[in-house]
């Protein structure tokens, strides 16, 4: 099961529909002009356009795989924190607070605060509530996190 809000999984959605429409046959086009060029066994273009053409039926493989699991987090409704909860939480011995976003996997980006429910954070985290501590290991030792709130 892959969670996904509501966002990520238009997204994906617009992006498999550019794969299997545009990106398709710009690759097949590429594919065409590099067998047209003569000798393959020293093709530059001709291996360039496979591999594009590997990377795009993998990545459509992949998100139909994602879109065939996938449960909108936004949808789901709880007392607790779950996927799609933002959370506002102190490390012990800290005295700032931080934000997270918990979202799936695939959504995952520690640069904007969204950490995996699959983490180590990220699934201590999940069914907790206000005022819960919750335990992370981690490689430089165990962490303490206090949920302050969460919505």
């Amino acid at each position: 099961m892959e969670y996904l809000t509501l966002e990520k999984k238009t997204e994906l959605e617009n992006e498999l529909v550019a794969l299997m429409t545009v990106r398709r046959k710009e690759v097949a086009d590429a594919l065409e002009y590099a067998k047209s060029l003569g000798d393959l066994s020293e093709n530059a273009e001709y291996n360039q356009a496979r591999e594009d053409q590997t990377a795009c039926e993998d990545r459509i493989i992949h998100i139909q795989e994602v879109l065939k699991n996938v449960v909108v987090s936004d949808a789901l409704k709880s007392n607790k924190i779950h996927v799609g909860s933002i959370i506002l939480a102190q490390k012990k011995g800290d005295k700032e607070t931080k934000e997270f976003t918990l979202v799936g996997g695939e959504e995952a980006d520690s640069f904007t605060n969204k950490i995996s429910n699959e983490s180590p954070l990220g699934s201590a985290l999940l069914g907790k509530d206000k005022g819960d501590e919750v335990l992370v290991s981690t490689p430089k030792g165990d962490v303490i996190y206090k949920v302050i709130s969460f919505k």
